[in-house]
């Protein structure tokens, strides 16, 4: 016994019609599909119900104008279904007739793509095919320099981002792909998103939020999926005579007529899908291309899983970073949410001057910190509601060196020293603790020293009011080349939008702009 959906339009052009299914029913305005609906408000590929272990589900495709369960908006995923549901794709309007069980007259048909040839090898036996191929002759010269490429990587590369897209671009060169994606599992659920994006040229695609800027359609996430899931690296070149593969739209929109997606894996797990594709123009992949791309992939999963290891420290350094520099402000109730502020004010100013990428994570890093020192500081001064005196205020100021000393400690935290110790430097050499002029001042306490007096001047202490931005931005205006860099700060003052968006956004209230303001 097997389902049988049956379901009947209920409006228009449509009224009175009815498609059953035992297996699929697939929904819009191209003529191969099940459902053919010509109406303008319906997509070419609008949506698809298809039968489960679980029962019947429908599934959006990305349609224009939204596909409708009893009147409510479907969003991502599947839905599942009932006799008499009301179903709307567009302004189309159907039933759910039925949901009938019937015999099976025949054997059923096979869910199964096309698939050409598949590899269960272990990670040990796909690293047999790194110097020989499928009939174990030497791999030829061009393909055994991008296997040992491979490795070189991953000794020299720390971050995760540049591994993936240098083992991309020697696997599109190597396999003559035209087209190079890595999907990994994100999330509690682990479901799988584009991290790296190589065109055939070699070249590097940006990645934001598991989306392409190529488009949507840069990997098949059927074959990912499936990869994944059955832990096995696939070979599928005849799509256009598979229906299901064949109306795809990563298929179909991404110009794919022969697919590679090999497993991702350890002996310890599976790490994700390294997925290659070649067009209609090019020969598609042999399954030799499948043992030696499964080979690729086994030789650079270890580097993969330890440059995630390496992320996932450097993270939760990140926040135990975080966590001092929050037990430092519990200390001090007035200047909640400083930390934080500083460091997104100091990392703005940072990627607006185009330092390095090394400097940008010292900023990420050292910012949270450059008040660690205010530990050391004594209750009685450090929550004084009054404006302090000359002789508390020569106190305060050992922050700066107190702190130093406390990062001195730590090997690791040796490189952010100069933020801690020298962010209360100025231009002119009056600042503190060791008045330095100039370029002496350590670049990046340069950039914090800017954040950390914007913050100040427009935040609240017991004794006074913060001023509105604008009189603040005009304090910084006035201090070029006096108490700050003058470069720096005027590249800070061209980030006044944003800076003032930021800040409303943290408040979530209208930030006061002009002296006449609320404050």
């Amino acid at each position: 016994m097997k389902r049988c959906i049956r379901l009947r339009g209920l409006n228009g052009a449509n009224k009175g019609r009815c498609w059953e299914s035992p297996e699929l029913l697939r929904v819009g305005r191209l003529e191969a599909l099940e459902i053919v609906l010509d109406d303008n408000s319906v997509s070419r590929f609008h949506a698809e119900i298809r039968g489960t272990e679980r029962g019947w589900r429908i599934r959006d495709l990305g349609s224009t104008n939204g596909t409708r369960l009893n009147g409510v908006r479907l969003g991502s995923g599947q839905w599942p279904l009932q006799a008499r549901d009301l179903l709307q794709f567009g302004e189309v309007a159907v039933v759910v007739d039925a949901l009938v069980e019937v015999k099976d007259t025949e054997p059923p048909p096979s869910d199964e793509m096309l698939i050409e040839a598949t590899s269960h090898a272990s990670w040990d036996e796909a690293l047999q095919h790194l110097a020989f191929d499928s009939d174990r002759r030497p791999r030829a010269g061009e393909q055994l320099l991008a296997l040992v490429r491979a490795g070189h990587h991953l000794g020299h590369l720390e971050r995760e981002d540049d591994l993936l897209h240098s083992i991309l671009q020697d696997a599109v060169s190597v396999l003559d792909a035209q087209r190079g994606a890595i999907v990994l599992p994100e999330g509690s659920a682990g479901a799988l998103k584009l991290r790296a994006l190589v065109t055939g040229r070699g070249e590097p695609r940006a990645v934001v939020a598991g989306r392409s800027s190529a488009g949507r359609f840069s990997y098949s996430q059927s074959l990912a999926h499936r990869s994944f899931t059955r832990g096995e690296s696939i070979l599928c070149h005849r799509v256009e005579e598979d229906p299901e593969l064949a109306l795809a739209r990563s298929i179909a929109e991404g110009t794919m007529a022969s697919v590679l997606c090999v497993l991702l894996r350890t002996p310890r797990k599976h790490l994700g899908v390294l997925h290659l594709d070649r067009s209609p123009w090019q020969k598609p992949f042999t399954e030799d291309d499948l043992y030696l791309a499964d080979a690729l992939a086994a030789n650079v999963s270890a580097g993969i899983e330890s440059a995630q290891l390496l992320r996932r420290q450097r993270d939760l350094f990140l926040e135990t970073i975080t966590t001092l520099a929050q037990a430092v402000e519990m200390r001090d109730e007035y200047t909640g949410g400083h930390t934080h502020r500083v460091t997104m004010y100091s990392m703005l100013l940072a990627k607006k001057l185009g330092v390095s990428d090394e400097d940008l994570e010292l900023v990420r890093t050292g910012t949270p910190l450059h008040d660690i020192g205010k530990i050391g500081i004594d209750d009685a001064i450090l929550r004084k509601p009054d404006k302090l005196t000359v002789a508390e205020f020569e106190v305060m100021k050992t922050h700066t060196v107190k702190g130093d000393e406390i990062v001195a400690t730590i090997s690791d935290l040796h490189p952010i020293r100069p933020i801690v110790r020298s962010h209360h430097e100025r231009w002119d050499g009056r600042g503190y603790p060791d008045g330095l002029s100039g370029e002496k001042t350590h670049h990046l306490a340069r950039v914090v020293a800017v954040a950390d007096a914007f913050d100040a001047m427009t935040s609240d202490r017991p004794y006074r009011k913060g001023m509105p931005v604008e009189v603040a931005f005009g304090e910084i205006e006035k201090g070029l080349g006096k108490q700050f860099d003058p470069k720096f700060g005027a590249v800070f003052l061209s980030l006044r939008e944003t800076i003032i968006k930021k800040m409303q956004k943290l408040d979530d209230t209208p930030v006061s702009l002009q002296a006449n303001g609320a404050h």
